[in-house]
């Protein structure tokens, strides 16, 4: 079953089976500063392998997040985005609380993320700097996606 929440006219879901992959997709690729000319099929194995969350009024999906998570000790927050048109009027603020109260990821040990630009809206829901940045390592194989 489903994990939804109405507000007002919006519907946030977890449904897969609603997801619009090219509005995702076409979003990703275009209007993001991570992941620029992604792949279409890259972006459709990245939701395969995550729990995702989607924000729609009426049948037309404005936002997408997923949660790369084990369930029980550890998930990390990527691809976050309520479509241009949509954002300073608080959706994100009520995406992220919908996403902070999944019942699948209460109980976490860690939950992480990464932002150039949105500590301020994490900040709300508990994210901080790293405490001990110098315990967290990476393998970065390349800077962006090429056409």
């Amino acid at each position: 079953m489903a994990y939804t929440l109405q507000h007002h006219s919006f519907v946030f879901s977890d449904d897969v089976a609603q997801l619009q992959i090219g509005i995702i997709h076409h979003y990703l690729s275009t209007q993001s500063y991570w992941s620029q000319h992604i792949s279409l099929q890259t972006v459709e194995a990245s939701i395969k392998g995550s729990c995702c969350f989607a924000v729609y009024e009426g049948t037309q999906q404005i936002g997408f997040a997923r949660v790369i998570t084990d369930k029980a000790t550890f998930a990390y927050l990527a691809d976050v985005f309520i479509l241009p048109p949509y954002q300073g009027k608080g959706l994100g603020k009520q995406f992220m609380q919908f996403i902070m109260n999944a019942p699948y990821l209460k109980g976490l040990r860690r939950f992480m993320l990464a932002t150039k630009d949105a500590q301020t809206l994490y900040e709300k829901f508990g994210f901080t700097a790293l405490k001990q940045p110098e315990r967290i390592m990476e393998i970065k194989f390349f800077e962006a996606y090429t056409p």
